[in-house]
């Protein structure tokens, strides 16, 4: 009997989709790191690596781990100078929020100012002895080309709906008015930052504010400081989470589900995120929670 060839498309095509189905299956299986048919306790690693110019995707890991049985104990790794404020404290809010799990602090190379506060609520800290944190403070810049721009004859004029609406312009001088209300800002964020550490820390703010002049310390001496707990690199940090939460041997990790994009999409993201970055540090008139090393 003959197959005709309406059946014979059909089927073809159904065969031809389950198998490329089935390969993206295996190869998804194959790629990631999360194992996801382990019935064994885990523990969770989050990134937080460059500038922190965003929370969101933070966040929804802490979340997502938080809501994973499996996970018994949560690693955040900060490899990073700081960045802005909100999203620093938006962070900071999530890492304290995590329920009934603790979260282990690894610092990388650097996690200064805000990389720093969002590991001051952790359950334990650790700090390479050669890392950089500390930084304790908040910073806001502004460019003045006043001087460029009278030497070229170039002038501005500017209608504002009240006395501070051009505040922080750079094209001309600024008042001692309006540094004392940026001041006052500033000093109102630092409040904020030096009781975040408090009481992240368990510190009285007394001891807190001798540190948190904008210094900067190696991993060895936030130690001695009490800025963090331990001494001891990513791995190190792993196997302490591991062992709080009792589970033996070398545990199994997990990192969040990375998002499946086309290669268009990560293009996209990669050059945003570029550009991002770029705003972030070109923009002066922002909050900043954030070490710069060419002070």
């Amino acid at each position: 009997m003959k197959i005709k060839p309406v059946i014979i498309v059909p089927l073809a095509f159904i065969l031809l989709f389950g198998l490329f189905a089935g390969l993206i299956l295996f190869v998804g299986s194959k790629s990631s790191g999360n194992k996801g048919f382990s019935r064994t306790d885990k523990i969770g690693v989050i990134e937080v690596i460059g500038p922190i110019t965003q929370s969101k995707q933070i966040i929804a890991d802490l979340k997502s781990f938080e809501r994973n049985t499996k996970v018994k104990a949560v690693v955040l790794r900060v490899d990073s100078p700081g960045g802005g404020v909100g999203p620093s404290q938006e962070i900071y809010a999530a890492v304290k929020a995590l329920k009934n799990k603790p979260v282990i602090v690894s610092m990388g190379s650097v996690a200064a100012s805000g990389g720093y506060y969002i590991a001051a609520p952790a359950t334990h800290i650790f700090a390479n002895p050669g890392t950089i944190t500390g930084s304790i403070g908040v910073i806001m810049e502004f460019p003045d080309i006043a001087a460029l721009l009278e030497k070229i004859g170039l002038h501005r004029r500017v209608i504002k709906s009240g006395t501070f609406k051009d505040i922080g312009s750079p094209v001309r001088d600024m008042t001692s008015e309006e540094q004392a209300l940026l001041q006052g800002v500033i000093d109102d964020v630092y409040a904020q930052f030096v009781a975040a550490v408090a009481i992240g820390r368990d510190l009285e703010p007394a001891v807190v504010r001798k540190l948190a002049d904008g210094r900067i310390f190696s991993g060895s001496q936030a130690k001695e400081a009490g800025l963090v707990d331990e001494l001891g690199g990513l791995q190190v940090a792993i196997e302490y989470a591991a062992r709080r939460v009792g589970i033996d041997g070398d545990p199994e990790v997990i990192y969040p589900e990375p998002e499946r994009v086309s290669l268009l999409d990560l293009f996209l993201q990669h050059t945003t995120s570029s550009l991002q970055q770029y705003l972030h540090q070109a923009e002066s008139a922002q909050l900043h929670m954030l070490w710069k090393a060419n002070n």
